[in-house]
């Protein structure tokens, strides 16, 4: 493990201390009072996921595409399409965050919802770019009636015949999921409950492979649905990090799901940190460091002020730095009339 690099434990406390942090702020705030922060995260989301595919849209393409509908640069049509529905499917996971279509009492997730979001995520790029091998019956939102043979690291899916059955234990697997952390006080659990269990239902959908395409785009948006039902940010699997997560897949399909959790709660701990705790704190709210980034100043060079006592901040019992806005404004303000 690289020097001061975090550990895995570590990691893991650092997200249920999150999940407290946020159910103390009262929660993910709502998509329509708070669009800037859902914003950011869809085009990033939108941008990662699909170059994760091979989609060569650059950060800014994507946001001129999902913003204002407007095909910046030269690419092919069908790398449009791609980022377009994506974009749509992500818009409407996120809406579940506060107004979800119906779940209540019928369970997290359904198979319903599962095909619904694999149709959007595919029917625009389906339109100018079908799968050569595809069927009638294999189109967005329909199940796949190929086998697939096994891939690169030995996950092997299941033959097509089998994949309604699979699916729907899955969906039962997710729906139990939920109700045990209901059942719960999520600050009372393991660290590692929630993370862990996270990457074996995302192993889990990414190896039952229950479509022809867009597999991989589909589970990280229901990993997402998953996450914003449950009152949790979303997660962003960064295209830097592609070579990292398919490995963290093929670890998790031997039964190993340590690295595919931990990147899972890096990623929400980034996400919370990122872009929402700042929107919903106020100016002299204690907040992990992490959150008081600026481009004034970097996490690093505010954890080296509070260390030297020059910025007013608290070291927890867990070892993270927490200040205010309010204190960092000041701290940068002496900064710059000493300078």
């Amino acid at each position: 493990m690289p020097r001061g690099r975090p550990s895995r434990e570590s990691i893991y406390r650092q997200f249920a201390e999150a999940l407290s942090e946020l159910q103390r702020f009262g929660g993910m705030p709502l998509p329509a009072e708070s669009s800037a922060i859902w914003d950011d995260i869809w085009h990033l989301e939108a941008h990662n996921s699909t170059a994760i595919e091979g989609n060569t849209l650059v950060l800014r393409e994507v946001e001129a595409l999902l913003d204002r509908r407007k095909a910046v640069g030269a690419k092919d049509l069908k790398d449009y399409m791609e980022v377009l529905g994506y974009g749509e499917a992500a818009q409407w996971v996120y809406a579940q965050a506060t107004a979800p279509d119906g779940y209540a009492g019928e369970g997290l997730v359904t198979i319903t919802e599962v095909r619904s979001v694999h149709q959007q995520v595919m029917q625009r790029v389906w339109d100018v770019a079908p799968h050569p091998d595809a069927t009638q019956e294999e189109g967005p939102g329909s199940f796949r009636r190929h086998d697939i043979r096994a891939f690169d690291g030995g996950m092997r899916p299941p033959p097509w015949i089998e994949v309604p059955e699979r699916l729907s234990t899955w969906v039962d697997e997710v729906n139990l999921f939920a109700a045990q952390l209901s059942s719960l006080d999520v600050g009372a659990l393991d660290p590692r409950d929630i993370p862990v269990r996270l990457a074996a239902i995302h192993c889990e959908f990414e190896r039952i492979h229950p479509f022809l395409d867009g597999n991989g785009r589909t589970g990280r948006l229901l990993l997402n649905l998953i996450l914003v039902r449950l009152g949790f940010p979303p997660a962003i699997v960064f295209k830097r990090d592609r070579v990292k997560y398919l490995d963290a897949l093929d670890h998790a399909d031997k039964g190993e799901y340590g690295p595919l959790a931990e990147l899972i709660a890096r990623s929400v701990i980034d996400n919370l940190h990122r872009f929402v705790v700042p929107s919903i704190a106020g100016p002299a709210r204690l907040v992990p460091l992490q959150a008081l980034v600026v481009p004034e100043i970097g996490y690093n060079a505010l954890r080296q002020a509070a260390r030297r006592g020059r910025l007013d901040a608290h070291q927890g019992s867990d070892g993270t730095w927490r200040s205010s806005r309010k204190s960092v404004d000041a701290y940068l303000q002496q900064r710059y009339s000493r300078e």
